[in-house]
């Protein structure tokens, strides 16, 4: 069973540190690794669509309608927070369209059906791969701090692309390939 300080730990043991026993240990380790895990782990979330964090929303209309330009407005999931929002039924075959701003999705369409990735904060349910890749980029986000060392820092960077580059093969490998129209709409199976 994972957890964030397991992941924390992973990162430490990768730069030559000390284990945490929680996130708001009074340790050196402790205080950069709670500052920095979040943002680490959301950034790294935001940087594929991660199967496991992958979410689907059926969305009411808000009752205020847009300045201009959009006739309706939907709230974008919080629970769990909607990291990013990936697509909305519709966007491909019917040329729905839509903008996201701010925390809200505006467009001209009745109903919304979006698939989002999740803000997960229960690393149960990571995948193995991406709890190596959030260990990987948090040992670099942290090694400054840790080691004042720039050379061994570099080194962590792209220890962590290497990570993310197999965790998303392994991630967009998994399921049904979806189709492509080709400009000559021909179907391609990916």
């Amino acid at each position: 069973m994972a957890s964030d300080v397991d992941i924390c730990n992973s990162a430490l043991n990768m730069i030559g540190a000390s284990n945490i026993i929680s996130l708001t240990e009074d340790s050196k380790a402790g205080r950069v690794c709670n500052q920095r895990y979040e943002f680490v782990r959301d950034s790294v979330f935001r940087a594929h669509p991660w199967n496991c964090l992958i979410r689907r929303a059926a969305l009411s209309a808000l009752s205020d309608a847009p300045s201009y330009e959009y006739t309706k407005q939907y709230q974008l999931p919080t629970d769990p927070f909607c990291l990013r929002v990936l697509d909305v039924e519709g966007e491909i075959d019917s040329g729905v369209t839509y903008v996201i701003e701010g925390r809200k999705l505006l467009t001209d369409e009745g109903t919304i059906n979006l698939r989002y990735l999740a803000r997960v904060t229960d690393a149960n349910e990571y995948d193995a791969l991406l709890i190596e890749t959030i260990s990987a980029r948090m040992a670099h986000e942290i090694s400054y701090t840790m080691t004042n060392s720039n050379g061994f820092t570099e080194s962590l960077w792209n220890l962590y692309l290497m990570k993310l580059s197999e965790a998303r093969f392994a991630d967009a490998t998994e399921g049904t390939p979806e189709e492509l129209v080709s400009d000559n709409f021909t179907t391609i199976r990916l």
